[in-house]
């Protein structure tokens, strides 16, 4: 019993969301506890009240409209005040904002892979600097895995052939376990991790000992070995969109529908890209499912990510047909059906 102080009851709160969950959690629990009590006392005194005492006694029936409405619409406005703040709560949550750092990470049976955009790369330890908000873009190799960090109050899962993201803000400095919590075949236990949270400084210091190329760089090298550069050439002559300017930005399609160029968009253009073939484009670019993993899929994305192009450059380009992309839109198009043309 001596030992019993030093076990936590719940684990630290290491985030700046963590404070919200739990209030929401503590909430909710003593909210059906304390209904669930009452009605277990209001069922047993019912019962010796109104037990049958012999074969000829007939409880008397009882009607209370009022009483009835009321035991209905007391607890509904609880549970819709509830439901409201849980909402309120799981929206502030999901709001990524634009500052944060982003790391992408690969899960694969059985550990976690994580790619800094300066280049760095660790297996089941993950740096991060304390206090700066962090965005995860994650994706499985192989089967259904889920990242969960329970000091950050951080759940999500991770996805085979699409990404996922979370992101948090981590508020204490220490390590803390990662662990995959949806079962992922026979080494599923031995698939934890460490996230380290450090002071800006060392984790600044970290980078510089650990400096590789970055990840757009690799990916811009990987861009060029496809010879995805022979058709996303930016030109009139272009076999393929252009990508400078092309993420984040709406894109018309031949089906005229019009998807917007994120990175589950961009993923979908390299493995599959006759899946949503751009307007104004041919489907000959080739695909590269099953050649790149989802590592080099990342880098590409990463580099993709990292062209800009000034937005007021940009023609806008129409027909009789009606109106057709912009050269962004139409480069997203080709991302898909012709980037990767050799």
């Amino acid at each position: 019993m001596a030992g019993l102080p030093d076990l936590p009851l719940f684990p630290e709160r290491a985030s700046a969301a963590a404070g919200q969950v739990d209030t929401l959690f503590f909430v909710l629990l003593g909210v059906t506890g304390t209904v669930g009590a009452l009605v277990v006392c209001v069922l047993i005194f019912f019962c010796v009240k109104y037990r049958r005492r012999s074969e000829r006694d007939v409880p008397p029936r009882v009607s209370n409209k009022l009483l009835e409405i009321g035991w209905t619409v007391a607890p509904l406005f609880v549970f819709v005040v509830l439901y409201v703040w849980g909402v309120n709560t799981y929206f502030r949550v999901l709001s990524q904002p634009r500052d944060a750092l982003e790391i992408n990470v690969v899960a694969k049976q059985w550990m976690w892979k994580f790619q800094h955009p300066e280049g760095q790369r660790e297996i089941d330890e993950l740096h991060i600097p304390v206090g700066r908000p962090v965005k995860l873009v994650m994706a499985s190799q192989d089967v259904i895995h889920s990242f969960f960090v329970p000091d950050f109050r951080l759940h999500r899962d991770v996805l085979p052939h699409r990404y996922t993201e979370i992101w948090f803000v981590p508020t204490k400095v220490g390590q803390y376990h990662l662990f995959c919590s949806q079962y992922c075949g026979t080494q599923h236990s031995g698939m934890t991790g460490t996230v380290f949270v450090m002071e800006p400084q060392d984790y600044q210091r970290w980078l510089n000992e650990s400096a590789q190329g970055s990840l757009a760089s690799r990916g811009q090298a990987l861009f060029r070995k496809l010879a995805c550069n022979t058709c996303h050439t930016g030109d009139s002559q272009a076999r393929a969109p252009m990508l400078e300017g092309l993420f984040g930005t709406p894109v018309y399609l031949q089906s005229g529908e019009t998807a917007v160029a994120d990175e589950n968009y961009l993923r979908e253009s390299i493995v599959d890209p006759r899946a949503k073939v751009v307007a104004g484009f041919q489907p000959i670019m080739p695909t590269f499912q099953n050649q790149l993993d989802e590592e080099q899929v990342l880098e590409l994305i990463a580099y993709i990510k990292s062209l800009k192009r000034e937005r007021e450059q940009i023609p806008t380009v129409s027909s009789p047909a009606g109106p057709q992309p912009s050269p962004v839109g139409d480069a997203v198009r080709q991302s898909e059906s012709g980037g990767q043309q050799k």
